[in-house]
């Protein structure tokens, strides 16, 4: 009987502390951070344009490439794309490039690139967009000897403000 009792007082305890049991919670706070975001990719890592013809008494012939275009992501205001040789071409060749503008900005058209960064577009703010257009056109003059399977320079192009 006592058995009875003990297992009677356990099932009675249970049951009204079933009753008033309560849910748990608890909070946390949450920070997202956006950073400065500047990127560009362009299609191609590589390029080759190849001048190998001239009129009698004149310089060679340029040749140009469109086929290459950029993507670029900012969420920053006012930014521009720069662009610039790693080292400069030997003399007599050049490599002009005019690079598309995005949505809303404006691009500087062709532009001789030198070893020195120049602005190529301006007024970039908050976009993301792809295909945007790339025109390379490398030219020599009679001064430029003949190199052969090229000469290979880089490119750089960068989104900054």
């Amino acid at each position: 009987m006592k058995a009875f009792k003990t297992l009677l007082f356990v099932v009675l305890v249970a049951a009204a502390s079933i009753g008033t049991a309560s849910a748990q919670s608890d909070t946390q706070v949450v920070t997202i951070v956006v950073a400065d975001i500047n990127e560009i990719a362009v299609s191609s890592g590589t390029l080759t344009l190849t001048i190998n013809t001239a009129t009698a008494g004149s310089n060679p012939t340029a040749d140009t490439d469109a086929t290459t275009t950029y993507d670029i992501t900012t969420n920053g205001t006012s930014k521009k794309i720069t662009a610039a040789l790693g080292t400069a071409y030997a003399t007599g060749i050049s490599l002009a490039l005019t690079l598309g503008a995005p949505t809303g900005a404006t691009s500087a058209g062709a532009k001789t690139l030198t070893t020195t960064a120049q602005d190529m577009v301006t007024g970039i703010t908050k976009l993301a967009e792809t295909g945007v257009s790339i025109s390379y056109t490398a030219s020599a003059t009679a001064a430029a000897v003949s190199n052969g399977a090229g000469e290979a320079q880089t490119v750089t192009l960068t989104v900054t403000s």
